[in-house]
């Protein structure tokens, strides 16, 4: 029995002990995976974790910015392009007195922004300085055979050229509405002007579109709103409204001269108007209430 267990025994020690290095040896393993950081590295270790966490959100804060610029870049370019466009086709039409616009959409709510963010306005008023300094550096002569033209249909009231703003349609953008505010922007800005220059002794010329069946309305108008005293009030025969606006100005014109008047000066926001063959004269082209101008048949009505 003792020669038996001695090789037993040894058996059974020699697991032993190869557990227990097997046992210390995983142990050291453990031991030697985990990683020890004194506290100064951990503070240093976190601290570079922040950083370039904000760094990223630097990053990331100015490739938003930089994309919100240039989508706003972009709308800019798109706002100046509509308008531009807008403006040279209603240029010219009005230029080549068409009858019918066939404007985009779009130009309707470039219209409303035209005067709601005060161009217009600011157009107007430099348009009127121009011309009171250019009379206000000359004076008629003092035989009275001077004059001034103004197109009267610029600063009468919508209601005496029977003029209805939902004519322009598109009144979901407020255009109606800018209509009737640009309309009295110029009716006030005018008649300023008219005032002025009778005051300065510039003997006046008013010219219209209308039918002479409307002369004891408009003079109506007129003698309300402090513009009495012209020389001259003309208005279409039955027979002239059927000729075209350009003919029928360029024949006054040249009818006036002919009566021995001297035109220094014509003013009006529309180019049938300021056309001619009078080199002297001086044209003054006021700013449209819209860069979009409606169809030459509701001036004419």
């Amino acid at each position: 029995m003792s020669a038996y267990g001695h090789p037993m025994e040894r058996e059974y020690s020699s697991r032993s002990l190869t557990s227990a290095e097997g046992s210390e040896m995983g142990s050291q393993f453990r031991m030697e995976s985990v990683i020890y950081m004194s506290s100064c590295a951990a503070t240093i270790f976190i601290g570079g974790l922040v950083i370039v966490g904000i760094l990223l959100m630097t990053l990331l804060t100015a490739l938003t910015v930089m994309l919100q610029s240039c989508q706003s870049r972009e709308a800019g370019v798109i706002e100046s392009f509509k308008y531009d466009h807008c403006k040279m086709e209603s240029q010219h039409a009005e230029i080549n007195n068409l009858e019918a616009y066939s404007l985009p959409g779009f130009c309707k709510e470039v219209a409303v922004k035209y005067i709601k963010e005060g161009h217009y306005m600011r157009e107007l008023n430099a348009s009127v300085s121009l011309i009171e300094n250019y009379f206000n550096g000359i004076r008629p002569n003092d035989g009275g055979h001077d004059v001034v033209l103004m197109d009267i249909d610029d600063f009468l009231p919508a209601d005496t050229l029977r003029i209805n703003p939902l004519s322009y349609g598109y009144n979901r953008y407020g255009l109606n509405d800018c209509v009737r505010e640009a309309k009295h922007m110029k009716h006030v800005f005018l008649i300023e002007l008219y005032i002025k220059l009778k005051s300065n002794g510039w003997p006046l010329i008013l010219l219209s579109r209308k039918p002479e069946k409307l002369q004891d309305a408009i003079v109506e108008d007129l003698i309300s709103a402090g513009c009495g005293g012209w020389s001259k009030l003309i208005m279409r025969s039955n027979e002239e409204m059927k000729e075209d606006t350009r003919d029928y100005f360029s024949r006054q014109k040249v009818g006036i001269e002919a009566e021995g008047y001297h035109i220094r000066g014509v003013i009006s926001s529309h180019m049938d108007a300021l056309g001619g063959t009078i080199i002297t004269t001086q044209n003054f082209k006021l700013p449209n209430p819209l860069p979009v101008a409606p169809p030459r048949s509701i001036m004419s009505d």
